[in-house]
């Protein structure tokens, strides 16, 4: 069996990987969905582990937090996949009122709601990139226009993980000039 230490390294590793494959800057939000049931070999929603979830919330806080990033904590679909975040990253959202339970909501959201320092829920958000571990869905949750992102690590734990940046629309068809460094 993993343990929390390696999982927590594994996390960490692929944050790491989304910053630089996504030019990650400061003020830019990643919404992570995460099943710690996955991670641990199981079918998502089976065994919740607050151990597990923790370990991927340190790893990634970990990487994201010194950069100026906001972490974005996707809560299950017992929750609505609610988004659990740092209440200065959303100042103009409408905020709910809910505190996620590992089994509603979710180990990871959890762990994000004790670890982050203002956290708010919201019912939605548009980040700048994601992590998904244990195909759990992020995609309403990203900006358009989602591209896809391969990392060199493709699983955390058992859980197969996949990433994605956004980029602006491109617009203007045939004729239209396009800046390669729009991010």
């Amino acid at each position: 069996m993993i343990t929390p230490e390696e999982i927590k390294r594994q996390a960490a590793r692929a944050a790491e990987e989304l910053c630089e494959a996504a030019k990650l800057k400061k003020g830019q939000i990643v919404i992570v969905g995460c099943s710690s049931s996955e991670i641990a070999g199981h079918k998502v929603g089976t065994l919740s582990s607050p151990e597990i979830g923790k370990a991927v919330f340190e790893g990634i806080y970990g990487v994201l937090k010194p950069r100026g990033i906001y972490l974005a904590a996707q809560c299950c679909e017992h929750l609505n996949r609610a988004v659990i975040v740092e209440r200065e990253a959303v100042p103009q959202a409408e905020i709910v009122n809910v505190i996620p339970q590992p089994k509603a909501g979710g180990s990871f959201a959890t762990a994000a709601y004790a670890g982050l320092e203002d956290p708010v829920a919201v019912e939605e958000i548009r980040a700048d990139a994601g992590l998904d571990i244990g195909l759990t869905l992020i995609g309403m949750h990203l900006k358009k226009v989602a591209v896809p992102l391969r990392l060199p690590t493709t699983r955390i734990g058992e859980a197969i993980l996949t990433a994605a940046r956004t980029r602006p629309k491109f617009i203007g068809g045939s004729r239209a000039v396009y800046d390669e460094n729009l991010k």
